[in-house]
C-alpha cells in the first residue's frame, strides 16, 4: 500500500463519523478552469492586487479593475462544478459533511449542491453599492457594461481566482465604468472581500462556531498563506479537532494537520465520495442550497 492510499484511508477514517466541516480554498476549482494563486496550476500575478483603499480612493485603479474584472467574470461565470465539488456535496448528501467554508468567491459548491455553503470572502456573482447599498447581480451589471463599452473585447490568457486578468493599459484606458442604477451616483464594488478590507465579524464568528462544534476539520485546496482561512485551522487544533489536509504542495497548516494528503483533489475526493456516501451519489443536488455572505 502507497502513501498516498494509506493517508486517503486515514482522511475515510475521519470522515466516516460524520460531523466535518470542509474548508476550502482556490485548488479545488483549479480543474474548473480557474487556476489557483500559488499550487502547481497557479499563475503568477504580473500586477498587484486590487486593494480596497485603491479601488475606493483612485478612480483609475477603479476603472482598471473593472475593465479587467468585466472580461474575467465571464470565465468564473461559464466555470462548472468539478468532480471535487460534486464529492462534497455528495459527502454533505450522505450526512458526513456539516458545512462548507469557501475562501473561493466563484460560487461553484453552491452550483454543485452543498448546503449550507459560508462564502468567507463573498461572490463575484453579487454587486453592491458603497453609498447606498443596493445589491444587484453580477449577470444585470455585465448587460450595463456591455451597454456602455460596445465592443469592448480582449484575448484573455489567464483568470485569477477574484476573476481578474491581465490587460494592457491602452484597453482599460478606452473602458467605461458605471455607476450604480439605484441612486445613480453611487460607486458600485463586487461583494468580495479586497485585500485590505475586513471579513465581516459575524461571518467570521459563524465560521468559528461552525469550527467548535465540528468533530473533524477537512482542508481542500489551500495553502492557508493567508490568515483568514488558517485561523480557523489553528482554532481547531487549539480545541483538540482533529484536522486533516488535502492539497497539492505544501500549506502553512501543515504543522497543525493529523493527516496530510498530497494529491489531486480531482481523485482523492470522488474516491472519498464512494466509499462513504455511495447511495448519495445517485441523490440530486438540493434546491434549498443556503449560502452565507453577510
Amino acid at each position: 500500500m502507497d502513501a498516498v492510499t494509506q493517508t486517503i484511508d486515514a482522511v475515510a477514517g475521519l470522515l466516516a463519523e460524520g460531523g466535518v466541516v470542509v474548508l476550502s480554498g482556490a485548488g479545488l476549482s483549479t480543474e474548473s478552469g480557474i487556476p489557483d494563486y500559488r499550487g502547481p496550476s497557479g499563475v503568477a500575478r504580473r500586477h498587484t492586487p486590487m486593494t480596497f483603499q485603491a479601488f475606493t480612493q483612485d478612480p483609475v485603479a477603479r476603472r482598471r479593475y473593472w475593465a479587467r474584472s468585466h472580461l474575467g467574470w465571464r470565465t468564473i461565470a461559464r466555470a462548472a462544478p468539478n468532480d471535487g465539488h460534486a464529492a462534497v456535496a455528495r459527502l454533505q448528501r450522505g450526512g458526513l459533511v456539516d458545512a462548507v467554508i469557501t475562501q473561493n468567491v466563484d460560487g461553484l459548491h453552491t452550483a454543485a449542491g452543498s448546503t449550507p455553503v459560508v462564502e468567507l470572502h463573498g461572490s463575484l456573482d453579487a454587486v453592491v453599492c458603497l453609498d447606498c447599498g443596493d445589491r444587484t447581480t453580477r449577470e444585470e451589471l455585465d448587460r450595463r457594461l456591455r451597454d456602455a463599452n460596445p465592443g469592448f473585447s480582449a484575448e484573455v490568457s489567464a483568470v485569477n481566482p477574484d476573476g481578474d486578468v491581465d490587460l494592457p493599459d491602452a484597453q482599460v484606458s478606452r473602458f467605461r465604468p458605471v455607476d450604480c442604477a439605484g441612486c445613480h451616483t453611487g460607486m458600485l464594488k463586487p461583494d468580495v472581500v479586497f485585500f485590505g478590507e475586513t471579513v465581516p465579524p459575524a461571518r467570521v464568528a459563524t465560521c468559528f462556531d461552525l469550527v467548535r462544534r465540528a468533530r473533524a476539520l477537512l482542508v481542500l485546496g489551500s495553502s492557508l498563506t493567508v490568515m483568514s482561512g488558517r485561523r480557523f485551522v489553528i482554532r481547531a487544533a487549539k480545541q483538540g479537532i482533529p484536522v486533516a489536509i488535502v492539497n497539492q504542495g505544501p500549506t502553512r497548516g501543515d504543522g497543525y494537520a493529523t493527516v496530510r494528503v498530497d494529491a489531486p483533489l480531482g481523485v482523492v475526493l470522488p474516491e472519498l465520495a464512494d466509499r462513504l456516501a455511495p447511495r448519495a451519489s445517485l441523490a440530486a443536488p438540493r434546491a434549498d442550497a443556503a449560502v452565507t455572505r453577510g
